[in-house]
């Protein structure tokens, strides 16, 4: 049996994207399937080359100490990519970004607002190379909003999502992972996707514009934060939801565990767990509302009794009554959960010259397809204009003649 094809296989995507919102979205495309040719700026190249750690002969280490040490950020974010360079504030740049365009279904790009088009490399001039082409712009606050540099802390400050989590009165909590640049990208492929099939019924391409505040703050606003002040629920209650009580994060003697108990048949399960059944014939308790109304002494009560217990014990204890728990893990752990390692939801790293002694892991594909597969290709940009000549030589069918005045011009 043959393998399946991955979905969007015959695609070719001009990758004009830097540091991670545009590189996580393109690599998303190269994940499933599509011909992704990432554009460096000759002179340095993408932001995420100089990000420590790195990884290279000496292993794992903060500090680059040799000229093969790559980046682990690059490594991650340029799976499955060719690299080629094109400065272009040189004429023959953008004369092969058109080149490039013309045989291209997609362009992304994340420079600051109105950076592409004075650079000539936005959409006007992609779609002067083709008229059908999908073009995505992801951005801070806007492709036409030059509001300022957005970088994820910067989103999570203006989206409100920092005072979403954490105890009243207590300072603003940054979410550990980047969300902002993450959550972007993601529209973003959701948008390049959609044009795609509405390129099929109309022949037509067009612009997508993505911000990654409007990305992140439309995530916050599936809480309506308005309503629970008007109701006098408090919005941040640290380390569970209040207006789901019990619903959280518990204390135990070892480490922490998380557990769902909204309903009246989970409440009553935690209930007996915690040898206390009594608790569901109390006023207090005894609906949902009332637990909701008395969620600080209730979550008082789950905290004094998860304290006496190991996680393992507490865990055993409520899966018993069939109410869900889970252990909190670090990070480290879950990326190695045989559940998101045989669906590839994680995927293992490695220097392409040198094996590591450290078990490094990314991104994959979330997505598993009954017809289809996912997968990055076995090619890396490990240095700037790596792919240059195949690219512009063999995609392109430039002569060497060619390619070497746009070297001696400074355009790669």
């Amino acid at each position: 049996m043959t393998q399946a094809h991955r979905p969007l296989e015959g695609l070719r995507v001009i990758d004009l994207t830097r540091a991670l919102a545009g590189p996580y979205a393109t690599l998303l495309l190269a994940g499933l399937g599509a011909e992704v040719i990432k554009v460096e700026d000759p002179d340095g190249g993408d932001l995420a080359r100089e990000n420590s750690p790195y990884v290279g002969r000496d292993g794992v280490t903060v500090e680059r100490l040799h000229d093969d040490d790559i980046s682990i950020s690059h490594l991650a974010r340029a799976r499955g990519k060719r690299g080629i360079s094109l400065n272009f504030k040189a004429e023959g740049a953008r004369k092969v970004f058109q080149d490039l365009c013309s045989r291209a279904d997609i362009v992304v790009e994340n420079f600051a607002a109105g950076t592409a088009d004075r650079l000539g490399v936005g959409y006007t001039a992609a779609k002067a190379a083709r008229p059908d082409i999908i073009y995505c712009s992801l951005s801070g606050f806007g492709a036409d909003r030059p509001d300022g540099k957005a970088m994820d802390v910067i989103i999570q400050a203006l989206s409100g999502a920092m005072y979403t989590s954490g105890e009243p009165g207590a300072p603003p909590v940054r979410m550990g992972i980047p969300v902002a640049d993450m959550l972007a990208p993601v529209f973003g492929v959701i948008g390049i996707l959609a044009a795609l099939e509405q390129r099929h019924r109309t022949g037509e391409g067009q612009h997508i514009d993505v911000s990654m505040l409007g990305a992140l703050t439309s995530f916050v606003a599936i809480e309506n934060w308005s309503a629970l002040a008007a109701a006098g629920m408090p919005s941040r209650t640290g380390l569970t939801v209040q207006r789901l009580s019990p619903f959280g994060v518990f204390e135990c003697s070892d480490g922490y565990v998380a557990v769902v108990a909204v309903h009246e048949k989970l409440a009553r399960g935690l209930f007996r767990a915690m040898g206390r059944p009594e608790l569901s014939a109390d006023p207090r308790y005894a609906g949902r509302d009332v637990r909701v109304a008395n969620a600080v002494p209730l979550e008082a009560e789950i905290t004094a009794w998860s304290k006496q217990h190991t996680v393992a014990a507490v865990v055993a204890a409520l899966q018993a009554e069939g109410v869900p728990v889970a252990p909190v893990r670090h990070p480290e752990e879950a990326l190695v959960d045989p559940r998101v390692v045989e669906r590839n939801e994680t995927m293992p790293l490695a220097h392409p010259a040198y094996p590591s002694t450290v078990d490094l892991r990314s991104v994959g594909v979330p997505i598993t397809f009954s017809a289809a597969r996912t997968g990055f290709d076995a090619v890396l940009p490990v240095h700037i204009g790596e792919h240059n000549q195949q690219v512009l030589g063999g995609l392109l069918g430039y002569d060497d003649a060619k390619i070497a005045a746009l070297a001696v011009e400074g355009a790669i």
